[in-house]
C-alpha cells in the first residue's frame, strides 16, 4: 500500500469527521432513536473507511459511502435482535423518506437532534457539552476547555448521561411546540460555544476550527428559522455575523495577531455587519434583549468604529452591566466588562473588577492578558510583565504567545 494512498485515505476520513460526523449522526438517530446505537454505527464505518480506502480509493461521496456503511451496521444489528428482526425493514424505510422531506419548521436533522439532548431527563449542566460532542464531534477535553472544567470531569458527565439516556430508553423526539422553547435555550448556548471554540481557533493552521465556526453559524440560522419570535435565536445570528465579519482582520499582513482595538475596520466584511446589524434589529423587535442580544449589541457598539473612527466606550460598559445581570454571563464577559470600564472610567475601575474575579480565572488565559494591560497601564511594570508571561503561558496558539510575549518585552 503506497504511503501517499493510506494519506489521502486518512485525509479524507478526517475531512468527512470534522464537516459531517454531526450531519450523519442526526440521520443514524433519527433511524433508530439510539444515541449508543448511532455512535456506534457511525464509529463501525469509520473504521471501514479506514480499512478500505487505501485500497479501494477514496469515494466520489465519502459523506454518502459512510452514511451506507452506518446503516449496514445498524442493520445487521437490527437482525441480530429477535424483536426488532421483522420491524426493521419498515421502520427503516419510513425513516429514511422521512429524512428526505425536509421542511420549513425542522430544516435538519443536528437542529432535532440538538433539542432532543435536551430533554428534561437529562442533566441541565450536561445539556449543551452533549451536544457539542453527539452532535457537532467535539471531543471532551476541548469540551472541559470551553466550560472550563476538568476533562476527566467533563469525560465523566457525559458518560454518566449516555447511560442515563440508555437506562431510561429516552427516545431522540422533535419536542412538543410548547416545549420548543425550554429546549432551544442549551441549544442556543451549546452553538455559542462551539463557535467560541472555533473562533478561538481561527486564523491558526488547524483546519477544523474554521469548520466548526461555520456549522455553527449555520446552526445559528436554522435555529432562527426554526424559532422565528425569538429574539436569542437572532441574537446569536447577529453576534456570529458581527464576529465573523472581523475574523479576516485578526490577522496581519505579517501573520501577527491584531486585537480588535488595534484592527482596522476597512477589513471588516461590510456584508457581514449588515447582515449582523439586520439580525440585532430583529432581535430587539421581539422583546427585552437577553444574553446573545446583549452581546450582539456590544458587537455593534465595535462595528460603529468603521463609520465614526472611535469606540463609545461608555455605552459598551453600560451594555456589559446589563449582560451580567442576565445572570448567563460567563467569565469571558466578566473580563471584557473590566476592559470596557477601564476604557471608558481608567486603570483604576479595569484593576477593580479583575481583582474581584481573580480567585475564579487563575487558568483563565483572557484573564491575565486584560490584567496585563491595566497594570501596564497604571504604570506597575513589573506585575503586568508577570501577568504578560503568565497569559502567554496558558495561550495555545503560538501566534498570540508571540504577541504578548512581544508586549512584555515593550514595557
Amino acid at each position: 500500500m503506497a504511503a501517499d494512498q493510506l494519506g489521502r485515505a486518512r485525509a479524507a476520513a478526517e475531512a468527512a469527521a470534522r464537516d459531517a460526523y454531526g450531519r450523519l449522526l442526526g440521520q443514524l438517530v433519527r433511524r433508530t432513536g439510539d444515541l449508543a446505537e448511532a455512535e456506534d454505527a457511525l464509529a463501525g464505518a469509520f473504521e471501514a473507511a479506514l480499512a478500505s480506502w487505501p485500497q479501494a480509493g477514496v469515494p466520489d461521496a465519502p459523506e454518502a459511502w459512510l452514511l451506507t456503511a452506518a446503516r449496514r451496521r445498524l442493520t445487521d444489528a437490527g437482525r441480530r435482535s429477535s424483536v426488532r428482526r421483522a420491524a426493521e425493514p419498515a421502520l427503516a424505510q419510513l425513516a429514511d423518506e422521512a429524512a428526505a422531506r425536509e421542511t420549513p419548521d425542522w430544516p435538519d436533522a443536528r437542529l432535532a437532534l440538538m433539542t432532543a439532548c435536551a430533554r428534561p431527563e437529562i442533566d441541565p449542566a450536561v445539556r449543551a457539552p452533549l451536544m457539542l460532542q453527539v452532535v457537532l464531534g467535539m471531543d471532551a477535553a476541548h469540551i472541559a476547555s470551553a466550560f472550563l472544567v476538568k476533562p476527566a470531569t467533563m469525560g465523566q458527565r457525559l458518560s454518566r448521561a449516555k447511560a442515563r439516556i440508555r437506562e431510561a430508553g429516552l427516545s431522540f423526539e422533535r419536542p412538543a411546540p410548547e416545549q420548543l422553547a425550554a429546549a432551544l435555550e442549551p441549544v442556543l448556548d451549546a452553538i455559542y460555544t462551539a463557535y467560541g471554540a472555533g473562533w478561538d481557533g481561527l486564523g491558526g493552521d488547524d483546519p477544523s476550527a474554521k469548520g466548526l465556526a461555520d456549522e455553527a453559524g449555520f446552526l445559528a440560522s436554522l435555529a432562527a428559522r426554526l424559532a422565528p419570535q425569538s429574539g436569542e435565536a437572532h441574537g446569536l445570528v447577529a453576534l456570529i455575523a458581527h464576529c465573523e465579519a472581523r475574523a479576516g482582520a485578526r490577522r496581519g499582513p505579517d501573520g501577527r495577531f491584531v486585537p480588535l482595538d488595534e484592527q482596522d475596520p476597512a477589513r471588516w466584511d461590510d456584508q457581514l455587519v449588515a447582515l449582523g446589524e439586520a439580525a440585532l434589529r430583529r432581535a430587539l423587535a421581539c422583546g427585552p434583549p437577553g444574553r446573545f442580544a446583549l452581546e450582539a449589541a456590544i458587537q455593534s457598539v465595535h462595528a460603529e468604529r468603521r463609520r465614526t473612527g472611535r469606540t463609545n466606550w461608555a455605552a459598551a460598559a453600560a451594555l456589559y452591566d446589563a449582560l451580567m445581570e442576565t445572570g448567563r454571563a460567563g467569565l469571558g464577559a466578566a473580563v471584557a466588562r473590566a476592559s470596557a470600564h477601564g476604557r471608558a472610567h481608567g486603570a483604576e475601575r479595569a484593576l477593580e473588577a479583575l481583582n474581584s474575579m481573580r480567585a475564579h480565572a487563575v487558568d483563565y488565559q483572557p484573564f491575565h492578558a486584560a490584567l496585563a494591560f491595566w497594570l501596564a497601564q497604571s504604570g506597575n511594570a513589573p506585575a503586568a510583565r508577570e501577568a504578560y508571561a503568565r497569559a502567554a503561558a496558558l495561550s495555545a496558539d503560538p501566534v498570540v504567545r508571540r504577541y504578548l510575549n512581544a508586549r512584555r518585552d515593550a514595557i
